[in-house]
């Protein structure tokens, strides 16, 4: 079912009402029962008869499966024998938790865990089972992420799914100029490490692990030089920090003198940016204990995603 753009959200817009400062504290009894409707709706199939005309609605073996492998998961990590004692069966446990479950994080983790199975292995599973030949569905797999997504925006809930992973989203446009295409970019298999660095970053800093989000940063930054060097067989070690890293960028003309002139101050943002926070703020053997404020942790993702970009297009346009 399409999301419909109804007279009483536009009220709300024309009002002066729609968020426009995402909250993290809670996932909305409304947005929890419209993940549910999504679900519902990646699993209903339209099963064609041999007559023309003839057609009826059932839900697959798929269904059964991905709820079954969602539920066993979670009990799985957290440590119990179900997620609702009077659940007649996976499927009703595991929307039962979703909807009732006070804590933002297993909510979390439920839709997360859920749009995962559903982006990798549910076309498959139909594939392999000769479904498709009479089959269609309400909504696609990838029709189902960008729903959902949407309706993280409009509920005014700070997350997104990405790359496999719900992240927490700071400022929208950012996220969509700078955030979307670095992670695009990071998904080349020759980037593998520095995405999943990136990625646990962003993790990290859904769980307020700020110093931990600031290391994540700049080991993807790290990785994605290394990764460069490597394909064009530029030498490096794997001790090399940063700063030697970045002049090796440099030293190789990746960043070709014209740039340079016209983004003066490139490379002073790489090698004080990143490195340099992570340096002062999160580095082993600080006398006294160090607080990242959030709003630090925020932007180290950012320049991270913008710096990546930058880099991974220099290397693929050259």
């Amino acid at each position: 079912m399409p999301t419909i753009d109804l007279f009483s959200k536009r009220q709300i817009r024309l009002q002066g009402e729609v968020p426009d400062v995402y909250q993290y504290e809670a996932i909305p009894p409304e947005l929890r029962v419209q993940v549910v409707r999504i679900l519902n709706d990646v699993f209903q199939v339209v099963v064609h008869g041999d007559t023309v005309g003839e057609f009826h609605t059932r839900q697959d073996e798929a269904y059964k499966w991905v709820y079954e492998s969602i539920h066993e998961t979670l009990c799985d990590e957290y440590g119990v024998v179900t997620l609702d004692d009077s659940a007649r069966g996976s499927a009703e446990a595991v929307r039962n938790f979703l909807l009732q479950t006070q804590e933002t994080d297993k909510a979390l983790d439920v839709i997360e865990i859920a749009f995962c199975y559903i982006e990798r292995y549910v076309d498959s599973f139909v594939r392999q089972n000769e479904y498709t030949a009479y089959t269609e569905r309400k909504i696609s797999p990838d029709g189902a992420i960008n729903k959902l997504n949407r309706r993280f925006r409009e509920n005014g809930v700070g997350y997104q799914y990405e790359s496999g992973q719900i992240i927490r989203v700071d400022s929208q446009w950012v996220h969509a100029e700078v955030v979307q295409p670095a992670l695009h970019m990071l998904s080349n298999p020759m980037y593998k490490g520095a995405n999943a660095e990136y990625l646990n970053a962003h993790e990290h800093y859904r769980k307020g692990r700020y110093k931990e989000s600031l290391n994540g940063c700049l080991k993807a930054f790290e990785s994605c030089i290394k990764t460069i060097c490597k394909k064009r067989g530029w030498t490096y070690t794997e001790k090399n920090s940063a700063s030697s890293l970045i002049q090796i960028v440099f030293d190789n003309e990746l960043i070709q003198p014209f740039m340079k002139s016209h983004f003066s101050a490139l490379r002073n943002t790489l090698e004080s940016g990143v490195p340099s926070m992570r340096n002062k703020l999160s580095a082993h053997g600080q006398a006294e204990e160090t607080t990242v404020p959030d709003y630090i942790a925020a932007y180290a993702l950012h320049l991270t995603a913008s710096n990546i970009l930058l880099l991974a297009k220099a290397d693929e346009e050259r």
